[in-house]
């Protein structure tokens, strides 16, 4: 009956050979970390300041509601005061929409920079580990062919 072989001593060499770098698979993730940090600042900041553009806009809303609310003494007034509140909430409205439009400008602006930050990171990064592991191949096709 034939022997088999035992391979393990032969893979252990062969991977020995090749060493991987779990540095840079490291630095990979602390990088997405951070850009997933500063997106999420982004995000938030973004979300507290449409908040309270919000609030401040329906504070407004309901004290003009308010006065619009109150009695009058001729049926004219109820017209005056309703025509009032329409003319004074279209022109919140346009202030608003334009705070909003803001905001979301601020976003995308925040957003472009970090994207192309991350985008100069990696490439260095994609540099940096091809090179080192054409180093590290070289190194070890010399070693493997000096044995």
């Amino acid at each position: 009956m034939a022997k088999q072989q035992d391979f393990t001593t032969a893979m252990k060499d062969f991977m020995g050979a090749f060493p991987v770098d779990t540095k840079a698979m490291e630095d990979a993730f602390k990088n997405q970390a951070a850009l997933s940090e500063k997106l999420s600042g982004v995000a938030l900041d973004a979300a507290e300041k449409s908040a309270e553009i919000s609030s401040k806009w329906t504070k407004s809303t309901l004290a003009k509601m308010s006065e619009m609310s109150k009695a009058k003494a001729e049926p004219a007034d109820y017209a005056k005061a309703m025509t009032d509140f329409a003319s004074a909430n279209a022109e919140v409205a346009a202030e608003n929409m334009a705070a909003f439009a803001e905001v979301a400008k601020k976003v995308q602006m925040e957003t472009v920079e970090l994207m192309m930050s991350a985008g100069r990171d990696i490439q260095a990064d994609a540099t940096n580990a091809v090179k080192k592991a054409t180093d590290d191949m070289t190194a070890a096709a010399k070693k493997a062919g000096a044995k």
